[in-house]
């Protein structure tokens, strides 16, 4: 008889987690045999991974992070990588995560070179370090790109083949679009204020309290808020207990249906340049967007970056709708002040709105759910190599 197909996952963070997790089920529902094993958070656990190490310690950002933590990294990318070969599965899926899940993905082609692997949410060779999509022809099979302008970056710049299936958050749209009730909550006051300053250790240490001080300005001039804070369960307790000395004190949120009656109801946020800047501008939500990482590191993204704008929502637009604010420049008053312009009806809240509107037809919202999409490049690539195995003893 034949043996069922078997995929090993690899994500190394939160939102490589959540991507996972939509995968697995659109791979359950088109393949109800398939067999899973790998790395992941919560969400794939759920879904029937058991994770071998908690993902949360590999939650880092920045060169610095990922040079503290350097010892335990090499550990887990070495016992991930004998785990994937020993799996001998059908196909490989490292999603995001480059820094770790791409070593990975390198020692398991040099030591199963008959696995195929695919890489899911892949790195971002447009933005930066270019040199990378030629690399990865060496060991990645199929890229699944979640951002629409990623297939031509990776032919333009020699990379694996690469196919667009969607951004994860098209599968989201009803839970981030507002009801005629949220609608008007948008509108009446006082504003619901978001601020979102990543979820990262590294991002809340540099952003929470210039995000603060920022607000407190805001409603000193303005008027009060209603401030919300959406965060991840492990960084909840540390957010209550740095931002319990705000002039105004947010309401902490950590369940998803109430992030998103936030998102739905919010009138601008702060938020950290990241997928988040996306979210928000699926939501309709006009934001002020800020990145800051040490200052050697911010020398060297300045001279390796290939793009000006390091805000998603911009990126996937195509224009700088978004004011982003990096380094020496997130601070109270230029944020506040980019604030106060989002909660009135002004021009730059109405070219952000404008410019929202135009995200349906970009990210092909009206095609079939991305993770579908995914589900179906994966089985193609995880069905060629069991055709491809041989025969492992005792099979029949």
């Amino acid at each position: 008889m034949t043996r069922p197909l078997s995929v090993y996952l690899v994500a190394a963070e939160e939102s490589g987690d959540v991507l996972g997790a939509a995968l697995m089920r659109a791979l359950r529902a088109l393949d109800p045999d398939l067999r899973f094993a790998g790395v992941g958070g919560r969400n794939m656990a759920r879904e029937g991974i058991a994770s071998p190490f908690p993902i949360e310690e590999l939650s880092i950002v920045g060169i610095g992070a990922i040079a503290g933590k350097l010892p335990l990294i090499l550990r887990r990318i070495r016992a991930t990588a004998d785990a994937a070969v020993a799996a001998r599965p059908d196909a490989l899926v490292i999603i995001d995560s480059p820094d770790f899940t791409h070593r990975v993905a390198r020692k398991v082609r040099a030591a199963a070179p008959s696995v195929p692997i695919i890489n899911y949410a892949p790195p971002t060779v447009w933005a930066w370090r270019p040199w990378r999509a030629r690399a990865m022809r060496r060991y990645v099979d199929e890229a699944l790109a979640i951002l629409p302008f990623e297939p031509d970056a990776y032919r333009r710049l020699a990379g694996p083949h690469c196919t667009y299936v969607g951004h994860p958050l098209a599968e989201r749209i009803a839970a981030l679009r507002p009801s005629a009730d949220e609608a008007r909550r948008r509108a009446a006051d006082p504003p619901l204020v978001l601020v979102l300053p990543g979820s990262r250790n590294s991002e809340i240490s540099r952003l929470l309290a210039p995000f603060g001080a920022a607000v407190a300005q805001a409603a000193a001039q303005a008027g009060p808020f209603e401030l919300v804070l959406p965060t991840v369960p492990h960084l909840a307790e540390r957010v209550r207990r740095e931002t319990q000395g705000w002039p105004l004190r947010p309401r902490i949120l950590v369940e998803q249906a109430e992030k998103d009656a936030a998102f739905r109801a919010g009138r601008a946020a702060l938020a950290a340049s990241g997928t988040v800047t996306l979210e928000l501008a699926l939501a309709g939500v006009p934001m002020v967007a800020a990145y800051r990482v040490a200052a050697w590191e911010g020398w060297i993204f300045r001279i390796l970056a290939t793009i000006d704008t390091a805000n998603l929502a911009n990126l996937v637009i195509g224009e700088k709708v978004v004011p982003e604010l990096f380094q020496s420049n997130v601070r109270a008053g230029p944020l506040a002040g980019a604030l106060l312009r989002l909660l009135a009806a002004t021009g730059e809240r109405q070219r952000q709105l404008e410019a929202f509107a135009r995200l349906d037809r970009i990210m092909e919202l009206g095609a079939a759910a991305p993770s579908v999409r995914a589900a179906k490049a994966v089985l193609a690539v995880a069905r060629r190599g069991a055709a491809a195995l041989p025969p492992a003893a005792g099979s029949c």
